[in-house]
């Protein structure tokens, strides 16, 4: 195994929910509720997630997992070429803590900031707060077990229900108390037809620079969701009329046999895309939407200076441009506003306390990694299948030549201090 002098915090990584925490978690006056609200069903031949007790299937291969595939020591090439027709468990370390100590061991991960799953994708969309309550009670106690095994390397992100913002304060005040919640998720996308600009989650973004719990922005694809949630659904709406493909007909018989010259026009289905492409752009759509009209136009980085926030699984290098353009529109757009808007972006940016989610396979972080260093957090995304270990980040950065010291914050320093963790070495030592 290779060696590493620095310890590495992971910090995009998931967690599957298992069936216990609806069964044993979940107070049971809520289970039958609970179950309708939100649950997943992974079958060996078809899976779906429920929400508001509406069914959405999984419209891929429910025999490859993608969202729990990848394994210690598996290449993308392997994931790729995995069997269609033949059925693939889910990584254990997705839902076990002894299994995913294992696999942190062996990617090289010290410790572990967990993001949920199918509570990522459906929880927001939960429409009674009185049910998203105990939901969220139910997911925090889960993964507050889950993070016992091994208290100095996992921490979590902590469910909180915006569907009632009373609720939601009441969860994060509980949720600080406990050791291993570093932070509070929060799903950039709509929620019941309104963005977090509006002005109801002010109260939210006070509480959370009061208790210093920071904030974990995560997308997800959104394969599951209605069209106007986020990116997601529209883009795999898209892939759906990319699928067709026109063509034409002459009728009449020509001029040339003394017909019209009349043309029909019809379409057929082209052979259909292999893959969903939510999961390619969605994200980062996502991450920049948040980024651009929330902190930067809203002004809540202004407005809550100490408040700490990750902007997850989304890349970073699309900042510059957002940046670039967002300094333009403020200098040049007139706008009517209800708090004052700052024209130098780049400097309240810098001011900020945001830093964005990388992958070490970004070519622009790679070639200019003092831009960028004292603003990012490597995520390795285990266990889905694009996931990436420690020892490819490393050994990527150090062929872009980037000095070991800017890469030992890039993979840990940077986020131990943004979660409030103490860097503890386990692996590589």
């Amino acid at each position: 195994m290779a060696h590493k002098q620095f310890a590495v915090f992971d910090g995009d990584s998931h967690v599957v929910e298992p069936p216990e925490l609806w069964t044993k978690y979940l107070e049971p006056e809520y289970r039958t509720l609970g179950k309708s609200a939100l649950w997943r069903e992974q079958g060996k031949l078809g899976s779906y997630l429920k929400v508001n007790g509406k069914v959405f299937r999984d419209t891929m291969n429910s025999k490859i997992p993608r969202h729990a595939i990848w394994k210690p020591g598996m290449t993308w090439e392997q994931v790729g070429e995995l069997d269609p027709d033949v059925h693939h468990a889910v990584s254990a370390g997705a839902s076990n803590p002894e299994a995913r100590l294992k696999d942190m061991d062996a990617m090289g991960v010290d410790q572990a900031l967990l993001y949920p799953t199918w509570f990522a994708e459906g929880f927001h969309l939960v429409e009674d707060p009185d049910i998203a309550y105990p939901l969220a009670r139910a997911y925090n106690d889960w993964i507050a077990d889950f993070c016992k095994r091994a208290p100095d390397r996992l921490f979590a992100a902590s469910m909180i229900p915006l569907q009632n913002i009373d609720y939601a304060i009441e969860e994060l005040r509980r949720t600080a108390k406990i050791p291993c919640f570093r932070a509070a998720f929060i799903r950039p996308m709509f929620l019941e037809g309104h963005y977090f600009t509006h002005p109801i989650y002010d109260p939210l973004w006070a509480e959370l620079e009061k208790l210093g719990t920071t904030v974990a922005v995560h997308p997800a694809a959104g394969l599951w969701n209605p069209e106007w949630t986020s990116h997601g659904p529209f883009f795999e709406k898209v892939k759906g009329r990319l699928n067709l493909r026109a063509f034409t007909v002459a009728g009449g018989g020509g001029p040339a046999a003394g017909g019209g010259s009349d043309i029909t026009f019809g379409f057929t289905a082209s052979p259909p895309m292999g893959h969903p492409i939510a999961p390619i752009i969605s994200h980062w759509l996502d991450n920049h939407m948040f980024v651009a009209s929330t902190l930067i136009g809203f002004t809540v980085m202004e407005r809550y200076p100490n408040m700490k926030m990750v902007v997850a699984h989304g890349k970073a290098s699309w900042m510059e441009e957002v940046l670039e353009k967002m300094e333009a529109s403020t200098r040049t757009i007139p706008l009517l506003h209800h708090y004052p808007v700052r024209t130098d972006t780049e400097e309240m940016w810098e001011e900020g306390k945001i830093m964005l989610g990388f992958d070490a396979e970004e070519r622009l972080i790679q070639k200019q990694p003092e831009q960028f260093k004292e603003k990012i957090v490597w995520g390795s995304r285990y266990p889905h299948h694009d996931t990436t270990s420690a020892w490819e980040a490393i050994e990527k950065l150090t062929q872009a030549n980037v000095a070991q010291s800017t890469i030992a914050r890039m993979l840990g320093g940077n986020a131990a201090a943004q979660f409030g963790v103490p860097l503890v070495q386990k692996v590589g030592a």
